[in-house]
């Protein structure tokens, strides 16, 4: 095997994640420990640990190439992981990692760079002849050629950062009057997410659903996809529950996106993971969004219905070798939801609510994974991302995952921060998302709270307060308590614990 040991380049869960994969395959693998995070989980699970606690630079070292390569240098790693986020989809630091002998466990910099320019990417998909929304060839260079565009093709229109994602450097127009707002602000946030101002300009679909494909592709010229993920649960264009596959897809429309999905990652002679994005209207046309070069926050989901590991793949493509899978040994088998929990104040509108997570119980159902990077004890900071957990249930279709959905998130207790628990708990009870009749405007425009509360929510957080005082306080004397179902609670107990809220 040419991998010997790999650096994984990132934090949290997906640090954890990645790891995960990397014991199993029975490769070493090196965490960063930082001055923000000393005693993060994920360092908890690497068979080494680089301390980087002295380091006083003022760029955080997940986004130092320099340092990276220096740290991948003095382990002895010869492979790099860039997980999601920070430097993941930088060209240039794949790049510097082949230039320094170290194999970047992704696509190619070209890759990177063609799918992470939005321009150059929408013409790909024109020469390719891949459906998309009419749009503009190339980047508008100021207002008045914003309001000439827009004008020709109609409103609304939507202005994108062309070295964007995940929202930022996005403004959806309605008018002239919006347009003169909305362009330089557009701008001005793609210059500061992603030191390039560049946006271009397409016709805006309205009520869209968001179907993205996991695409997988090696270094011999194999290319397969594993199937959709339905995203379309989302906020200001940021993803709140994704499922997989999609209840909107037929055969015959779910293979026709999936060859225009290999299509794409073809054009770029693509390897390793990625995945590319679409919109679908009301009357089931499709139109070619984006590319993701990098592992998807979502991608467990994928891994459930297909049972395919996704990070091991990854490692196995960069490792030189060949897909072990065809397209036709793709199989979609049951159905999986995952549902992003996030430290979030849902009652305030989805605001930051950073914290220590003081007491943290997950269900333990065989049909329940929880991907996380956190514990009981672990700070939430506002430097980095809310995510706290992933919870992705499965089922063997969706009406059985939305039912397991419902009885995983009512075992879910959290002290210490407000999360998005409250928001999942009311949308699995919403018929139109039991029928599938959502798109990307279900959250802000058909929703008109965006909490559950119950009373059996409040017995299980006592419940649980309850438990947590026996074994915390009177563990010692030895006192054992059944808390099987139908066995009763002694009532003093539960006044005495309750009492310390």
């Amino acid at each position: 095997m040419l991998i010997h040991k790999i650096l994984i380049a990132n934090r949290g869960e997906i640090a954890v994640r990645i790891m995960k994969s990397t014991r199993k395959m029975n490769i070493p693998a090196v965490a960063v420990k930082t001055a923000t995070e000393p005693d993060a989980m994920y360092l908890s699970f690497a068979d080494e640990v680089f301390d980087n606690t002295d380091d006083t630079s003022e760029i955080p070292v997940f986004l130092d190439i320099e340092k990276l390569i220096s740290i991948a240098h003095s382990t002895g790693a010869n492979a790099l992981h860039p997980g999601y986020g920070f430097l993941a989809e930088n060209a240039y630091f794949a790049q510097k990692c082949i230039e320094n002998g170290i194999i970047f466990i992704g696509p190619s910099p070209d890759a990177i760079y063609k799918m992470g320019n939005k321009t150059i990417a929408r013409k790909l998909a024109m020469q390719n002849k891949i459906p998309m929304a009419i749009g503009s060839a190339g980047n508008i260079a100021d207002e008045e050629e914003a309001l000439v565009f827009a004008e020709r093709i109609g409103y609304p229109v939507i202005i994108k950062a062309a070295s964007g994602g995940g929202g930022r450097g996005m403004r959806i127009v309605r008018d002239a009057n919006e347009m003169v707002k909305m362009f330089p602000l557009a701008g001005r946030e793609a210059e500061k997410a992603f030191k390039d101002p560049s946006v271009f300009i397409e016709k805006y679909i309205e009520n869209p659903k968001h179907i993205e494909f996991q695409i997988l592709g090696d270094s011999h010229g194999n290319i397969i996809h594993l199937y959709e993920r339905e995203c379309s649960i989302q906020r200001k264009h940021q993803k709140l529950l994704e499922e997989a596959p999609s209840s909107v897809l037929d055969d015959t429309l779910r293979n026709k996106m999936g060859e225009m999905a290999v299509r794409i990652a073809k054009a770029v002679n693509y390897h390793s993971a990625g995945t590319v994005e679409f919109l679908l209207d009301s009357e089931k046309n499709f139109y070619f969004m984006e590319m993701n070069t990098r592992i998807q926050v979502e991608h467990p989901v994928t891994e459930i219905i297909t049972g395919i590991d996704l990070i091991e793949q990854q490692i196995r493509i960069a490792n030189g070798e060949a897909l072990q899978h065809r397209q036709e040994d793709i199989e979609i088998r049951g159905w999986a939801i995952e549902c992003r929990i996030n430290a979030e104040d849902v009652q305030s509108g989805f605001s930051p609510s950073p914290g220590r997570i003081e007491k943290m119980s997950m269900p333990d159902y065989p049909y329940v994974r929880v991907d996380t990077g956190v514990r009981e004890g672990s700070a939430i900071s506002a430097n980095f991302d809310s995510m706290i957990a992933k919870l992705i249930i499965s089922g063997k279709d969706r009406k059985q995952a939305i039912t397991r959905c419902k009885m995983a998130l009512d075992k879910v207790w959290i002290k210490g921060a407000k999360t998005t628990l409250p928001f999942f708990r009311l949308l699995v009870r919403n018929q139109d998302f039991q029928e599938g009749n959502y798109t990307t405007a279900f959250v802000e425009k058909d929703l008109d709270k965006y909490y559950f509360n119950s009373e059996y929510e409040e017995m299980l957080a006592a419940w649980l307060a309850t438990k947590l005082f026996i074994e915390e306080n009177l563990q010692a004397d030895s006192i054992n308590v059944d808390f099987s179902e139908g066995k009763e609670m002694s009532p003093w107990l539960l006044n005495k614990r309750m009492n310390q809220f």
